[in-house]
């Protein structure tokens, strides 16, 4: 995606979500608890994709971005889906021992394992619907223009403003949506970091994407009871770890994309 137009893609995400939050606006109704129904527009960042790689390359490019949905033969290394899986929930399991130990008042998780997995499917769509945009669309032109860290922290910035908001229709304080943001852009340096050491999969980075959404609404009760201040923390921390072994011009060893 050499042709990439950041600036627009970023511009045309916006304006396609503009639908979904006034849908948002106007209803109560809610995908799960927490979670403003105008959380659907998560196939904008694909739809913005589509429509600038169509007016670049027609049908072939749209086909070609669509296959890297399922591109996980390029993560050749098969022990980097060990953090792909579980780095999220760890995450949310750190921040619950740290809430716990700060004296938050935390109720013991009690989500179905049927529920999980139904979460899972469709956060995994949702996921691909972002980061068939974020990952297989705008994150390469950027690196090439400036450093992995660089790049990672810029969409993390765009991707943590796109959410507020889906976070004020949710009727979040402004303290949490604060802490969100940070979470949110830390996530997107450590979701960076796996992007580029897998050979730039959007399968891997969906997948990781759908863990980290399971992960917040398996925390009780759906992610009422988290307090993002302090998850944003914990990924804060991991973030600066990866940034200091891997290096910020690329966080990766070798970078295969």
């Amino acid at each position: 995606m050499s042709k990439a137009f950041p600036l627009k893609f970023f511009m045309l995400v916006f304006a396609l979500a503009v639908p979904f939050w006034l849908i948002g606006a106007v209803t109560a109704l809610q995908l799960l608890p927490g979670l403003s129904v105008s959380a659907l527009g998560a196939f904008c960042p694909l739809m913005a994709a589509v429509i600038l790689v169509y007016r670049e390359d027609r049908m072939p490019g749209v086909t070609k971005l669509l296959k890297r949905s399922f591109d996980y033969k390029r993560i050749r290394a098969k022990a980097w889906y060990a953090p792909i899986i579980l780095l999220m929930p760890g995450v949310m399991a750190l921040a619950y021992g740290l809430m716990h130990l700060m004296g938050f008042p935390l109720p013991t998780p009690q989500v179905p394992a049927l529920t999980v997995l139904v979460m899972f499917l469709a956060f995994f769509v949702g996921g691909l619907g972002e980061e068939l945009g974020w990952s297989g669309y705008v994150i390469d032109p950027m690196q090439a223009r400036w450093s992995a860290l660089q790049a990672s922290l810029l969409v993390g910035l765009v991707w943590a403003a796109w959410h507020i908001i889906p976070y004020m229709q949710a009727h979040r304080s402004v303290a949490w949506i604060g802490g969100a943001i940070l979470f949110t852009v830390a996530t997107r340096v450590l979701m960076v970091w796996l992007y580029n050491n897998t050979g730039a999969s959007v399968f891997g980075a969906a997948l990781f994407h759908a863990m980290l959404n399971v992960s917040w609404f398996v925390f009780p009760v759906y992610g009422s009871y988290l307090d993002p201040r302090i998850s944003a923390l914990v990924a804060v921390f991991l973030a600066a770890i990866v940034t200091v072994v891997w290096g910020p011009r690329t966080l990766a060893r070798y970078k295969n994309v």
